[in-house]
């Protein structure tokens, strides 16, 4: 006799979506994460539009990375116009990054993630029981929006970046001022780093994590062009679709992902479990204060990471706005930028995972082609398994039980299911 387990609006995540899963007598028979979230058609709509115009059409792709969206695009466009941006320029782009970690991470750990770990239904109910860490977690998440403010123009939906560099750089005062609020960032996350340590992962989840991962270029950890898988497989950026291979499924309106057959997952986690190396100084005692450890095998641990990775963030934020300070900001106009045929493909890591963005010009610099791939997309294959192996390791529970351990599988990759919807499927 078969069962059917149904989350019918998965909440505290960015979008509309759902979860049905059947169990019949061999175990579990079907999972499916429905994504339900209306069709937005981007790569339609900068299509015929002039490569300038585009950055910003994109950005509105997602609040939450628009700043990601944004520079991801221009880093496409650049290269299919041969502009080559100053040192200054990827300096500021890389401070941009960190403070839309910051923003993203501030918010998923500890608002959307946190009460699941805490048995509390919202951060509501978490305020009022713990107010100074909801308190403590606003300030993060303001200070990452400070940063994407300065240099982007605008928290959400910036105005400042330009094809070539920026249209406004900042000045002295608005670097001394994010350094004071950075540093208080640093005081911030110790305070995070104590709480944490007394949260305990559940237990209950125990399934191998695929990864993948751009390898960071230099210093810039969000930055590369070759992505890495954890079985060792690499591909160069411009060669993506051979890791995405994305497929339509009767289910979603999103397309899913699969690498020789097999998921993967894109994120924090992923990202220190093949370049943790990396991360030093604050960002390092926080990770050994919250007990991460990867290779993981429990896909919640992705929150820790995110945390980890804030950390990171404002450390390192402060050591670009520190040397910004030492050395001055060079009063640089954008590249010049001769419009020509074209074709460029970028990749950065945004907060969930590896963004792909791919765009074709016409002799004018209009677009002819345009295909954007975003992180949860990736991820959905990677959902459907880690939450089959969360209920056939659980299949004695109870629909509550279940459905509770559903709920918090899922958000542990912080789907942005919004971004993810870019194309319907026919029949």
């Amino acid at each position: 006799m078969s069962r059917t387990i149904v989350v019918d609006h998965l909440a505290r995540i960015e979008g509309h979506a759902g979860i049905t899963v059947v169990l019949g007598g061999d175990g579990v028979e079907r999972v499916d994460f429905n994504v339900t979230e209306g069709i937005r058609l981007f790569e339609g709509l900068v299509c015929g539009r002039h490569c300038i115009d585009v950055p910003a059409i994109v950005s509105r792709i997602c609040a939450i990375c628009s700043h990601g969206h944004t520079i991801t695009a221009l880093s496409a466009l650049e290269q299919a116009l041969h502009v080559t941006v100053s040192a200054q320029t990827r300096t500021l782009r890389d401070l941009a990054y960190q403070g839309a970690n910051i923003e993203s991470h501030a918010l998923h750990v500890f608002c959307l993630a946190l009460p699941d770990l805490l048995g509390h239904p919202s951060v509501v109910s978490l305020a009022g029981v713990n107010p100074a860490a909801v308190g403590m977690a606003l300030r993060l998440k303001k200070l990452g929006n400070t940063i994407q403010e300065i240099v982007g123009g605008r928290a959400v939906h910036p105005v400042n970046y330009v094809l070539g560099g920026f249209g406004r750089l900042p000045s002295t005062d608005d670097l001394l001022r994010l350094q004071a609020a950075l540093e208080a960032g640093l005081k911030d996350c110790a305070a995070a780093v104590a709480l944490l340590r007394t949260v305990a992962l559940p237990a209950f989840v125990n399934e191998p994590v695929r990864c993948a991962a751009l390898i960071p270029r230099d210093e810039a950890f969000f930055f590369g062009d070759t992505v890495r898988l954890s079985d060792g497989f690499e591909v160069p950026v411009g060669q993506y679709l051979t890791l995405t291979n994305e497929r339509t499924v009767a289910h979603s309106h999103a397309k899913f992902s699969l690498h020789d057959n097999r998921s993967y997952m894109v994120g924090a986690l992923a990202r220190l479990s093949l370049h943790g190396d990396r991360i030093q100084g604050a960002a390092r005692e926080a990770w050994n204060g919250v007990g991460l450890t990867v290779p993981s095998t429990n896909i919640v641990g992705n929150n820790l990471a995110q945390f980890v990775e804030l950390v990171y963030s404002v450390e390192h934020a402060l050591e670009i706005v520190t040397a910004l300070l030492a050395r001055g900001i060079a009063d640089e106009p954008p590249v010049q930028v001769e419009m020509q045929a074209g074709e460029g493909t970028a990749a950065t890591e945004v907060p969930r995972g590896t963004l792909f963005h791919r765009y074709v010009l016409d002799a004018d610099g209009c677009v002819v082609a345009a295909d954007v791939i975003t992180p949860t997309a990736q991820n959905f294959s990677n959902v459907e398994d880690q939450l089959r192996a969360a209920v056939r390791d659980g299949a004695g529970e109870s629909d509550e039980v279940l459905r509770s351990r559903l709920e918090i599988v899922a958000r542990a990759y912080d789907p942005c299911v919004s971004c993810s919807v870019h194309a319907i499927r026919i029949a």
